[in-house]
């Protein structure tokens, strides 16, 4: 009997094994060349819009820094002129070659005009006076226990500061009296609800967030949403791009109405990237570019350990210790 459970228990054990599926595309294309180049060390940490190698050196839209940030920081944000804001996750932020002092850990920070707008890991927010140091304005959320990483940075939209909270929330506050004038929230109810994704679509003057769950479309006629399980989102020109959990890769309007999509099955999607078109990286081991319309894609063979930290900003694509230049 003892022999029969234990062949019994192999054979759930296969079939638990020869029932996860992959993606698998019908077709592949060589046609495409993707020299990798070398970042002469590992990612360490990553947001949305960089990352600190484990030499210290950073990546930004700019390409690889020549320089090292000082021991023990990591890459944040940049502010308006170009200077690197870090932080130590201890008791000081770096901006340019300026360290500061601060009260609690910095996840993120902006500055602009002076004003260094603040988010802690405790859930408060805080915009201070760069001038003399001061407080001009700060509020005490609810602790979040739970956050995905990519956490986002203030925003200085005109005169508003736009806050994204660890707790789903976005609070607005007024650049002119330092005083809140509204809050929204994104995505309240699920456990990993922090904001991932903040951007401007200036034509339209309609701001885009988004939670792992949700994307919020804000503009000055309508608030409006929309339920998404997310793996990644990009803002280009007027169009909203996303990739769900699922295998979706999806193309929106400012106002969240769906363009065009497509979905592959199995496909666990790493992030988007975009050159002259959208790209989309497979964990598999692969890049599937797809036309403007959404009509055709092409499917390129492109190895990578899925294990190790990826970003994509612009057209690059940053993995492991190398990175390639889409075309």
């Amino acid at each position: 009997m003892k022999y029969i459970l234990i062949s019994l228990s192999a054979l759930f054990l296969l079939a638990g094994c020869s029932g996860k599926k992959y993606y698998e595309p019908e077709e592949t294309s060589s046609n495409i060349e993707l020299n990798k180049e070398s970042l002469n060390s590992k990612i360490k940490s990553m947001n949305k819009i960089g990352a600190t190698l484990n030499d210290n050196k950073i990546i930004t839209k700019e390409g690889i820094s020549s320089f090292q940030l000082p021991e023990g920081f990591e890459f944040i944000n940049l502010t308006s002129d170009g200077k690197i804001i870090a932080t130590n996750y201890i008791d000081k932020i770096l901006i340019g070659n300026e360290e500061k002092i601060v009260k609690d850990v910095v996840v993120a920070a902006s500055v602009k005009d002076n004003k260094l707008a603040l988010i802690y890991s405790n859930n408060t927010i805080e915009l201070v006076d760069m001038n003399n140091n001061k407080t001009l304005f700060k509020e005490y959320s609810t602790l979040s226990l739970a956050n995905d990483t990519r956490i986002t940075n203030p925003y200085f939209m005109g005169n508003l500061i736009l806050f994204p909270t660890l707790n789903g929330k976005v609070i607005i506050v007024s650049a002119l009296n330092n005083e809140s004038v509204k809050n929204i929230a994104v995505d309240p109810d699920n456990e990993f609800n922090n904001i991932i994704s903040l951007n401007v679509i200036e034509s339209t003057q309609t701001l885009i967030v988004a939670s792992p769950n949700k994307i919020v479309s804000i503009s000055p006629k309508e608030i409006l949403s929309k339920s998404y399980d997310l793996r990644d989102i990009i803002v280009k020109d007027q169009d909203i791009y996303i990739a769900t959990i699922d295998g979706q890769v999806i193309k929106l309007t400012a106002n969240l109405e769906e363009v065009s999509k497509k979905k592959y099955k199995y496909a666990k999607i790493h992030a988007l990237a975009f050159s002259d078109s959208l790209y989309a990286i497979e964990s598999q081991g692969y890049l599937i570019n797809i036309s403007d319309d959404f009509t055709s894609d092409t499917v390129y063979k492109f190895s990578f350990d899925n294990e190790e930290r990826m970003i994509a900003i612009g057209n690059r694509v940053y993995f492991g210790s190398k990175y390639i230049t889409l075309p």
